[in-house]
């Protein structure tokens, strides 16, 4: 059972069981949440009005700014936990479900992915157990002939397309199973015998598509050097998007319904036919606009017509998709509007052609040959030659080509490398249902060097990312407004990067350069923000009691070059087609000591310790008499340090010589 539901030294001082205490504390929760909004817009209105230094205006702007980000952080969070969900024991699991075990895997070594088998086929509920190798490895498909387990690697029809990484692995699975429920597990993720006892129950709700339980790693020493635990995120924060019918499939150790990622799929499927089609009519209502500005005068009269033709085809098109009419009667129809469009220039062409040749019967032959070699006779037939009749062809091929390029049904999003939160947020776009049921039923291996885990953190930030860019949740038919902001929470942490470098970058300034980007550090500017700090605070070790958090706050300030980096190559990737590339997250040590991976952190630490130096020196020769800002300022410094310090323990951070990839 997972440590959350165990009662706290605390509760039984106060003489409260568990539900009293859980009660309490979510109602406490609602308050502090509350508080927290209401102190933070009472000190952002000031700072906002009465407080901005504008002899630094560039710098006091900045600061602002990412405060105003730090508050919208606060308030996503805050109203994801405000309805926090503390489910305790699932329902029973019904007898006689038809259930798929998938293990994906590529690539990895095969012993390990063998005890993952292994503990599969032992998983108690009646079941069948496939290995989904995307690598097509002859040792992997031996150990599972083996252990007994059935393998499923690509089959011939992805050939030449878009392999989607581990969406596709799991697309192309889906195709050669028939289990009504599946259960997805990483490689590396070992299951409990009971772990589909403990989840099939809640599919009882017909409308549930998906369960959701943590990720637990076996293999993190004590202190977690790479921050690889996430009890928060796997408990209070997936607990209150549950609150909000929002907590969403992290990609492992969760069951979903066959029938519910069929059905999304489908409706996604129309939805992007549809906007490939209007997309096609844009396209081509460009191509004939264009095509017109072109015309010469002496084919106005008689070419004009056609385009004007396919113009209409083309708005007819779009009103008879805005009424519902099928796309195959609606391509169908432009199609022929098309094909009558362009046989009124072939029609418009021959009665030009055979005027030319009533013109070039009237010319000796001489003179033909000596226009020829005239630049400008040239340049006027090849302007007689550019027929829009070339346009009309583009345009008659534009639906077919966007259309059919790539378009299949696809049960799992392939929008993003993280398809699993893009799949949720589509489930949950079409009236599904989710769970989050906190107990540990799987024990996994976290990455044991820096490299391999800032490649994981990089790859989860860039896909969060890329799904925020493609399928905003704000603007996604189908969401509730608490969907929309529990999935806003958490694609806006990813934006952090520049705001993080504005607050380690404050304390520097002011002390190296005496910029300050407020007016005065006033007692008036610390009873406003003192309060708002304390009661943020409170609110967060009221949400995490219990949980060990303090190294994922260290790693969610320290990783900002990370944070950077993937919304700079995410954009890239969607607006300019740049590939992210895939790196599947390695499964065994990496050697190495890795400084130069956090050579931003470690200057900017250098920044810090040299601007706490200056600062008291200064102050000690009495060259400043501002003791209080100084004073202010050096503890702000000592706390981003403290802050970045963990990319030094992670820099140096070597395992026993042993594997400690072994389970236990």
């Amino acid at each position: 059972m997972n440590p959350s539901f165990t009662l706290t030294a605390l509760e039984r001082v106060v003489g409260w069981g568990t539900d009293e205490w859980a009660a309490f504390r979510r109602g406490l929760i609602k308050i502090l949440v509350v508080t927290n909004l209401v102190l933070g817009a009472y000190y952002l209105l000031w700072r906002g009005t009465a407080s901005l230094n504008w002899d630094a205006w560039l710098f006091s702007l900045a600061l602002f700014g990412a405060e105003l980000y730090s508050y919208i952080s606060s308030f996503l969070f805050g109203l994801t936990v405000f309805r926090l969900r503390e489910r305790g024991e699932p329902p029973p699991a019904p007898p006689g479900l038809r259930v798929d075990v998938y293990i994906t895997c590529y690539n990895e070594p095969v012993e390990l992915v063998r005890k993952t088998v292994r503990a599969a086929l032992a998983i108690h509920y009646p079941h069948q157990t496939y290995l989904l190798d995307d690598g097509n490895s002859p040792a992997m498909r031996a150990m599972a002939a083996e252990e007994g387990c059935g393998y499923i690697t690509r089959s011939a029809a992805w050939i030449g397309f878009d392999r989607h990484a581990k969406a596709g692995n799991l697309i192309n699975a889906l195709e050669h199973t028939t289990g009504d429920y599946i259960l997805i597990l990483d490689a590396d993720q070992v299951p409990l015998p009971q772990i589909l006892d403990r989840t099939l129950g809640y599919f009882s709700d017909p409308k549930v598509a998906l369960v959701q339980t943590p990720q637990y790693f076996i293999n993190v020493p004590p202190g977690d050097p790479f921050g690889s635990q996430a009890p928060l995120f796997y408990g209070p924060i997936q607990q209150g998007k549950d609150g909000w019918n929002a907590a969403f499939f992290c990609g492992s150790n969760a069951v979903l319904r066959r029938e519910a990622l069929a059905r999304t799929g489908i409706r996604f499927f129309v939805r992007d036919v549809e906007r490939r089609i209007r997309r096609a009519l844009r396209e081509a209502d460009t191509v004939i606009r264009r095509a017109e500005r072109q015309l010469a005068p002496s084919e106005r009269t008689q070419i004009a017509p056609a385009l004007q033709a396919l113009r209409r085809a083309v708005k007819l098109a779009r009103q008879e998709l805005d009424r519902g009419d099928t796309f195959q009667e609606v391509t169908e129809r432009f199609q022929r509007r098309a094909e009558d469009a362009a046989r009124m220039v072939v029609a418009a062409n021959l009665r030009q052609i055979m005027a030319d040749l009533a013109e070039i019967q009237a010319v000796e032959a001489a003179e033909i040959m000596q226009s020829l070699h005239d630049e400008a006779v040239l340049a006027e037939l090849a302007r007689r030659d550019r027929s829009p009749l070339a346009a009309i062809e583009t345009v008659r091929q534009l639906i077919p080509l966007l259309v059919n390029e790539a378009m299949d049904y696809l049960p799992i999003s392939t929008i993003s490398v993280t398809e699993d939160m893009s799949t949720s947020m589509r489930l949950h776009a079409c009236g599904w249902r989710s769970v989050y049921h906190d107990e540990i039923l799987a024990h996994g291996l976290a990455p044991e060097d820096l490299r391999s885990a800032l490649q994981q953190r990089l790859r989860w930030a860039q896909g969060t990312i890329q799904v925020f860019l493609r399928e905003n949740p704000l603007f996604l038919p189908g969401l509730s407004i608490g969907q929309r902001l529990a999935y806003l929470d958490t694609m806006w942490s990813y934006f952090s990067g520049l705001p993080t470098i504005i607050y380690l970058i404050a304390p520097v300034l002011f002390l190296i350069f005496g910029l300050l980007p407020v007016n005065a550090l006033s007692a008036e500017f610390f009873w406003r923000l003192t309060p708002y700090l304390l009661v943020n605070q409170l609110l967060f070790a009221v949400i995490s009691w219990g949980r060990p958090t303090w190294r994922g706050q260290q790693y969610s300030l320290a990783l900002f070059p990370i944070w950077i980096k993937a919304v700079v190559t995410a954009a890239a990737n969607v607006w300019f087609g740049k590939k992210l590339g895939f790196i599947v997250t390695p499964k065994t040590r990496q050697a190495g000591r890795y400084f130069g991976l956090v050579r931003w952190q470690l200057l900017m630490m250098v920044l810090l310790a040299v601007s706490i130096g200056v600062g008291l020196l200064q102050l000690a020769l009495g060259w400043r008499t501002d003791g209080m800002p100084v004073l202010v300022n050096v503890f702000w410094a000592v706390y981003d340090l403290v802050m970045l310090s963990v990319v030094i323990d992670a820099a140096l951070y070597q395992p026993a010589e042993e594997s400690s990839s072994e389970y236990a």
